[in-house]
């Protein structure tokens, strides 16, 4: 029997689709997180943070686990805290989709809803209200995804070692969007360290740090779950061959792409990797460009895919 002993099980060996539609020579493909079973890519790092706390004695039995997100780590912490017996506190920022408040909502989670705009030293920033709440309740775990190493270890692991069998390691370019730097960091060493002449692309919003550099103008962006205003301790910004700025409009019309003539359904974050990976696809078609989809889009169907909202940000439909 196939049988799996819990939904945690079912974590991770997402599909790579070839996406020939958006680039005919048929170099361009990607790896379908949305496959997970809540529907992305940070399932994979919640079920390593938590059996590590639970390893170390860090999350006991009946435990609060505490977690700043946009919301997708939310979901699989709440989804493995469901399994395990644990209660689940997100502090999100504002301009999170209601979908996404919803969703965790669905799964028992509190959303404490926090100011988008507050850096990450203000007292009510989602950062620092977690850390606030983590102190206050007693028996509380914070996984903290920004310096927690379960998290990039958790792609080298899984996402990384997936990748080059799936490709045959054949795969000549690595494409992710980079937030907290799990996704492009973990993976990207395990391939590097089976091709040392992989190159690794991280994508990123116009306006994140990673593009912009500390001294330069950062700022506000709409696409949601990645870039940063500050470097994560779970980034190797070394594994990270060159980064390439992504709009909020080009992440969006992508990802209005994707869904049309792909049927890939995606959200921003999304639209924004696959944006980035195009490009690189089309300086050499003889390079297999592997690209992270790092979501389902049924948590934005009321932004990017709602023209009111798009006409609203000044985005075309």
């Amino acid at each position: 029997m196939d049988i799996h002993d819990s939904i945690v099980d079912t974590i991770g060996n997402t599909p790579i689709v070839r996406l020939s539609r958006l680039h005919p020579p048929g170099n361009l493909v990607a790896k379908l997180e949305s496959a997970n079973p809540g529907g992305s890519v940070k399932e994979r790092i919640a079920v390593t943070m938590i059996e590590e706390a639970e390893r170390s004695g860090a999350l006991v039995p009946g435990g609060t686990i505490i977690e700043p997100t946009s919301g997708n780590t939310g979901v699989g912490l709440a989804m493995i805290a469901a399994v395990r017996g644990y209660r689940v506190i997100c502090t999100v920022p504002d301009k999170v989709s209601e979908e996404k408040r919803d969703l965790l909502r669905a799964y028992g989670v509190e959303v404490v809803v926090t100011p988008t705009e507050l850096g990450p030293d203000d007292p009510d920033s989602y950062y620092a209200v977690a850390n606030r709440l983590a102190d206050e309740i007693e028996g509380s775990f914070q996984p903290n995804q920004y310096v927690n190493m379960a998290n990039p270890e958790a792609h080298y692991a899984t996402t990384g070692p997936e990748i080059w069998e799936q490709t045959s390691g054949t795969v000549d370019v690595y494409v992710a969007g980079v937030g907290t730097g799990g996704t492009i960091t973990g993976a990207g060493r395990y391939l590097k360290e089976q091709k040392p002449s992989l190159e690794v692309v991280g994508a990123d919003p116009e306006g994140s740090i990673y593009t912009k550099g500390p001294d330069g103008e950062i700022h506000q962006y709409e696409v949601e779950g990645v870039g940063e205003d500050f470097y994560p301790e779970t980034v190797d910004l070394a594994i990270i061959d060159r980064f390439i700025e992504v709009a909020d409009a080009d992440s969006f019309s992508m990802t209005r792409r994707l869904a049309r003539e792909e049927g890939v359904l995606t959200g921003g974050s999304g639209g924004m990797a696959v944006e980035a990976a195009l490009r690189v696809a089309r300086e050499d078609d003889s390079r297999l460009v592997v690209v992270i989809v790092p979501d389902s889009g049924r948590g934005y169907l009321s932004k990017v895919f709602n023209d009111k909202w798009m006409e609203s940000k000044g985005f075309d439909t």
